[in-house]
């Protein structure tokens, strides 16, 4: 068992070593290779950074495979819910055709124009929270150098919070261990803020309207 671990852990230190070598090949003129290279070995990395803390049963982030890319400057995520619904909004990524590099876009929450948003509907969440920390402090997440990859949607393996959830419910006489085995921990990395919740499962809808229109629809959906 410790020779196993101790491999892993030896692989991962060279991959660290290939990925900073290869980040900084990205900073001179280049010569072809140096973007797939940087890729490549982050992959690698985050590869075996879950490899590791799976070998040794530690909570560990893994892509969730989302089928939508949000904005990584501002998605402005909204999260609405009640005891029995839970919904996530935010704004996509969107390409400026016209953008030269010189300027930046500006979301505007009241704008009256249309624009590209996504609507998460999570079934049978239990539990779901938006805030802290940002992405200027990922890495003193207990996730970072466990699999975490910022702007993305992940689930953690061996969540901690999931355990303490059910340990805590595990005192009422009616309480069913399974319940809490369908549930996954969502946590989805944004540029201000990171959203988590316990949930069973989620649908994706991606829409054309303002943030206004969505949010007032989101708000019958919780009073349906």
């Amino acid at each position: 068992m410790f020779n196993r671990s101790t491999k892993i852990e030896k692989q991962l230190v060279e991959a660290n070593r290939r990925l900073m070598d290869a980040t900084k090949a990205l900073a001179p003129m280049h010569k072809g290779g140096e973007l797939e290279e940087f890729y490549a070995a982050h992959e690698e990395v985050l590869r075996l950074e879950r490899e590791l803390a799976k070998f040794k049963k530690e909570p560990y982030a893994v892509p969730c495979n989302f089928p939508v890319k949000w904005d990584t400057g501002a998605p402005l995520p909204f999260l609405l819910c009640n005891d029995n619904r839970t919904f996530l909004t935010f704004y996509v990524t969107e390409t400026d055709p016209n953008w030269d590099g010189t300027y930046v876009n500006v979301v505007d929450l009241a704008s009256s124009e249309s624009a590209s948003l996504c609507l998460v509907t999570f079934q049978n969440c239990f539990s779901a929270k938006l805030g802290h920390p940002n992405d200027e402090v990922q890495s003193g997440h207990p996730l970072a150098g466990r699999g975490l990859e910022g702007y993305t949607a992940q689930f953690v393996i061996n969540s901690p919070w999931l355990e303490e959830v059910a340990k805590i419910n595990s005192v009422h006489p009616y309480d069913d261990s399974n319940r809490w085995k369908s549930l996954n921990h969502y946590i989805f990395w944004f540029h201000d803020c990171t959203f988590e919740c316990l949930a069973e499962s989620y649908t994706v809808e991606v829409l054309r309207e303002t943030m206004a229109q969505l949010l007032v629809r989101v708000q019958g959906k919780l009073l349906e």
